[in-house]
């Protein structure tokens, strides 16, 4: 029976040219071997399974290849190249860092490089794992990096460059390798599936180069996973089954449910996908992405940023004509802080659940302050009917019995234009469903004079010291975690009430004066609640301000001293000491 080779090794290039995903930086070593300008020493970085090595094993056998192509490859049949294969070459050695990290490993290294290569015009160290050196043979290597002998080439290679000394990366070369994207893995998959004979449906390769997170050598690793679970004809629910990933269908799914505010099917849905077996995390992750990927597929030009395939990307396009950029934005922060908060959570589902419902709810609630928006002026003559003047004069009638007025969601100082002078009159019926929604003016370019306004009825109730203490206490409590700086502010003076409803308070802060927004919040609140619009409001910054109390053993101690003088006496006959 044939000895089994995993994909990986079986299908690791071996020319530049079939390097998967880094034409870059294939294409600047070529012309470097090509040109004859080689760095003493190269610093491979990237991630892992994106070709570090593998590239170094390349340039290693091509800058030693008796006869190079014309595009710099090796010819893979003189000497040189023929002993590389078989792992026998004395030219080209391979040093992990993992396990020989030591001073002596260095020390070894170098006493080689003086011996010249047998074949061939270079002798070649590959280095893999190089951060793993310690400091003291990073330092042992310095000397022989900066200047080794002209037939001495060094390859590094890491997964984390920060790790290494500056000195070291001064003298190198470096490469960054960048994570191969998810279609360049699955038209490689698709490659190794035709060679061995294997049926595979474009989504599952798909979902094996997405789980890869762009290690091409883990894609591999995971291909052989299914041949060995589902044989040589494998579909996208074999893969989601083996490698535990859960179906993007849950997410349309859910986030339909959730665009229709249906509690209960995104509540079934949630716990179908608890019972078969995924972590609420993996979960809150996914959705999270699904989202992001919603909000992407708004704008045609950045489809091509989503790794998915073309059926999926056109899906996710459909879906997201339905959901508005808003809910989008709000869902994906919710989302965020239930991954954030998950771990820390006592009761995760509950956590879960409760994201879920607030979600669900930005629908109803977006409805609902789109209804509650000041009504804006429509400038059409022609959809929009007129009103009479005689109408204008009287308070529009929602019901024959019970007259009433809209109240207003800003301040009642503010006027809301409703009509012009009219042309034709409304029936009743029409007027009670159209006065709470929209406003016509049929001719906006007239005078002013000829314009009518209806101001909103102020409020006047009378109150006293005492109510307005409580309502300004109510404030304090109310926004104490919202603005703790100036409720602490306002809370050290009480406020005064003047004639003509003027309220004063004093502050010993004078950016608290400046501070308009948190004073106009406060002077709506007091209007609410005190059911008076002609509530003024005026800070007054006060030269002294409160006495600090004392905090350290010293400053009680003196304050005490202050009342008691018998207390000075007691301390200094007796030798005591405030501070220690």
């Amino acid at each position: 029976m044939e000895n089994f080779v995993v994909s990986a090794r079986k299908y690791r290039p071996i020319t530049f040219e079939t390097v998967v995903g880094q034409s870059a930086i294939t294409t600047t070593l070529k012309n470097a071997i090509k040109n004859n300008i080689l760095a003493q020493a190269f610093l491979f970085c990237g991630p892992r399974g994106v070709g570090k090595t593998t590239c170094a094993r390349i340039m290693a056998k091509s800058i030693n290849c008796m006869n190079p192509g014309l595009d710099a490859e090796a010819c893979d049949k003189c000497e040189s190249c023929t002993s590389f294969n078989h792992s026998a070459s004395f030219n080209i050695h391979e040093l992990d860092a993992a396990s020989n990290n030591s001073v002596d490993d260095i020390r070894s290294l170098v006493d080689q490089v003086r011996i010249p290569p047998q074949v061939g015009k270079y002798k070649i160290y590959i280095i893999d794992e190089v951060h793993m050196l310690s400091p003291a043979a990073f330092n042992a290597f310095l000397k022989t990096l900066e200047e080794p002998p002209a037939y001495a080439k060094f390859i590094l290679a890491t997964t984390e460059k920060h790790k290494i000394i500056p000195t070291i990366l001064s003298r190198c070369q470096i490469f960054d390798f960048k994570r191969i994207t998810v279609e360049d893995i699955t038209r490689h998959l698709q490659f190794v599936a035709s060679k061995e004979g294997v049926t595979a449906e474009e989504e599952a390769l798909n979902i094996i180069a997405q789980k890869s997170d762009g290690a091409l050598r883990d894609a591999l690793s995971l291909f052989d996973q299914m041949v060995s679970f589902a044989g040589y004809n494998f579909t996208y629910k074999n893969v989601i089954e083996n490698l535990n990933v859960l179906d993007y269908e849950y997410y349309f799914r859910i986030t339909e449910t959730l665009l229709q505010s249906n509690v209960s099917n995104t509540l079934l849905i949630l716990n179908e996908i608890i019972d078969n077996g995924f972590d609420g995390q993996h979960f809150i992750i996914g959705l999270g992405n699904h989202l992001r990927n919603l909000l992407v597929s708004r704008d045609v030009n950045t489809l091509k940023i989503m790794e998915v395939s073309e059926n999926l990307r056109n899906r996710y396009a459909m879906q997201a004509q339905q959901c508005q950029p808003e809910f989008l934005l709000k869902a994906l922060d919710i989302n965020n802080q239930c991954d954030l908060n998950y771990r820390n959570s006592n009761n995760k589902r509950l956590h879960l659940e409760i994201s879920l419902l607030q979600i669900a709810s930005l629908q109803n609630t977006g409805q609902a302050a789109s209804s509650q928006q000041v009504p804006k002026i429509q400038m059409s003559a022609a959809t929009t009917p007129h009103i009479s003047p005689k109408q204008v004069s009287e308070p529009v009638h929602s019901a024959p019995t019970s007259p009433t007025t809209p109240k207003s969601a800003y301040p009642s100082n503010i006027s809301t234009p409703k009509v012009a002078e009219p042309k034709t009159p409304v029936n009743e019926e029409f007027s009670r469903q159209k006065s709470t929604r929209t406003i016509s003016i049929s001719d906006f370019g007239k005078s002013n004079s000829e314009k009518q306004q209806l101001v909103e009825p102020e409020l006047s109730d009378p109150f006293d010291l005492e109510q307005l203490k409580t309502v300004w206490n109510a404030f304090i409590v109310q926004n104490r975690t919202i603005s703790p700086s100036f409720t602490n502010a306002i809370s050290r003076y009480e406020p005064v009430l003047n004639e003509a409803n003027e309220i004063t308070f004093q502050t010993d802060n004078t950016l608290i004066v400046s501070d308009k927004l948190n004073i106009n919040a406060l002077l709506e609140f007091l209007k609410s609640k005190l059911r008076n619009t002609s509530v003024k409001l005026i800070p007054i910054v006060v030269d002294n301000p409160k006495e600090l109390g004392a905090y350290t053993d010293k400053e009680k101690f003196e304050k005490l001293a202050a009342d008691r003088p018998v207390l000075r006496t007691v301390k200094d006959q007796l030798n005591l000491e405030t501070d220690f």
